[in-house]
């Protein structure tokens, strides 16, 4: 196997969600470009992304998408080459990777959310994507986090570096980030431009054990709501 430093590897940015919660503020502004701290929220990810070693991102639109192509070009200007995955409407999680796939590098990739902000070390997934390229049964990494007061049950359990459907009453379920690592393979049955939700394909995958993950104790927010917008704008404009 290849060191996993060069390992080449390529980085999905999700884009294409209409950002309902936001509104009035995503109205006239897809939810990635909201600004905090400065800059906006999907620019935070692709510094992030760009320090870990993912220089080449595929972002996928449909929701005021246009925007997005104006505001961040080709990405030379942060660094980074973009490739642009446009939707004519929004996908869904697993209809949004399958469309962008062949932008992709043919072997497993990470693919994140453009609308979180986090200070996770997205280096620590490289050394992942290399073993799943050498082990084609290894479908998929999550990267999951303490549950926010939003969503206290939780989506998964995991134990011992595998995730699984947490059992009735599960008091240490943990929430899935949005960050995970994905095969290529697990998204063979969607075809492009079909809406597809990415829940029943990991389900499937962590029935037959070939889901592992990770538990991230850092900074994770679902900027979700205007106050959470406000309140971390005004965390960072402190700081700064």
């Amino acid at each position: 196997m290849r060191h996993p430093a060069s390992f080449p590897c390529s980085a999905m940015i999700l884009a294409a969600g209409e950002g309902r919660r936001m509104r009035p503020l995503t109205r006239h502004t897809p939810k990635p470009l909201l600004r905090v701290g400065g800059k906006p929220l999907i620019v935070w990810q692709i510094d992030r992304l760009r320090a870990a070693g993912f220089n080449r991102l595929v972002i996928n639109h449909a929701h005021l998408g246009q925007q997005l192509e104006d505001a961040l070009g080709d990405g030379r200007h942060l660094g980074v080459s973009i490739a642009w995955s446009r939707e004519p409407e929004p996908l869904e999680t697993a209809g949004g990777i399958a469309t962008a796939l062949s932008r992709l590098d043919e072997g497993p990739f990470l693919v994140t959310n453009g609308d979180v902000f986090t200070d996770f070390d997205y280096g620590r997934l490289r050394p992942v994507l290399a073993d799943m390229a050498v082990h084609p049964r290894h479908m998929a990494h999550l990267v999951l986090v303490d549950n926010p007061p939003h969503h206290p049950l939780g989506d998964f359990s995991l134990d011992d570096g595998r995730v699984s459907l947490p059992h009735a009453v599960d008091s240490h379920a943990l929430t899935f980030s949005g960050i995970g690592c994905y095969h290529p393979e697990l998204f063979a049955g969607i075809a492009p431009f079909h809406k597809a939700p990415l829940a029943p394909l990991l389900r499937n995958a962590m029935e037959r054990g070939q889901v592992s993950g990770e538990h991230f104790g850092g900074r994770w927010e679902d900027v979700g709501t205007p106050q959470r917008l406000a309140n971390l704008d005004k965390e960072l404009q402190r700081a700064a």
